[in-house]
């Protein structure tokens, strides 16, 4: 019998993107899911010398499990691009984890048009049309999508008027998205409470937060990434959106 080579395109590992996958929360999301066996997609667009040495440390441990996309999702044909790369490098795509992400402080009387557009495009806009467009890929594995929100998508917090509304619009994303691309792919959300502080998260803003949470504590990037984990594996949750926010949401 001739043995038969398979194309190096073609893996049999479980295959996630993690956008925004390099840095912060979307670090510690692309380390647990490679630890639990997935090959990663590490999407970046500024922080490339972050990507390409989180890719270095993951092909170290398991060769050839890791690879670098760089590419801004606010330009035409993003999504299309995404997935024609991770089809070629993998032939296969069993998670997308939408997790890129911009959050800035703004006031109402002086927020421009140009920071609204920025936000939208990659906090609600981007997450849909890359679903749709990966939806091709998950569905013959009868895989999922998983968006990183935030609890103040449901409750807006004052002064981040432009993230919050971005926020909402994910979670309509994450709900709409379930039901058009069920039963093949499930679509879920885990929502952020305190886990890492932005630079513009001044000290009072921070207390305040904290004095609201039950817990009386930040969470740990791992607690979201477990939670990514969860639902990625978890065969008949779709259409949620988790709270992992120490219990923040039911003071706010």
């Amino acid at each position: 019998m001739v043995k038969r080579d398979t194309p190096k395109s073609i893996t049999q590992n479980r295959v996630a993107l993690v956008t925004g996958g390099a840095t912060r929360l979307g670090r510690q999301i692309t380390l647990t899911l490679h630890e639990a066996g997935f090959d990663i997609c590490v999407h970046c667009n500024n922080s490339v010398i972050s990507a390409n040495t989180l890719v270095e440390e993951l092909n170290s441990s398991r060769p050839e499990s890791a690879f670098t996309i760089v590419q801004d999702l606010t330009v035409t044909n993003f999504a299309e691009n995404i997935t024609s790369m991770i089809t070629v490098k993998k032939g296969r795509l069993d998670l997308l984890v939408n997790n890129a992400s911009i959050f800035n402080k703004t006031s109402i009387a002086t927020h421009g048009q140009t920071l609204w557009d920025q936000t939208m495009s990659t906090n609600a806009k981007a997450p849909y049309y890359l679903s749709l467009s990966s939806a091709n890929l998950l569905r013959k594995n009868s895989g999922s999508i998983v968006n990183i929100s935030d609890i103040h998508g449901e409750r807006p917090r004052l002064g981040y008027s432009s993230y919050c509304i971005s926020k909402a619009t994910l979670d309509a994303v994450t709900k709409s998205l379930a039901i058009e691309l069920a039963p093949e792919v499930r679509v879920n959300s885990v929502a952020p409470g305190a886990i890492i502080w932005a630079d513009s998260e001044e000290t009072e803003e921070r207390t305040e937060a904290l004095s609201f949470t039950p817990l009386k504590r930040t969470g740990e990037p791992s607690d979201i990434a477990k939670a990514v984990l969860y639902l990625a594996e978890s065969a008949y949750v779709t259409g949620q959106i988790l709270r992992v926010d120490g219990g923040r949401a039911l003071n706010v």
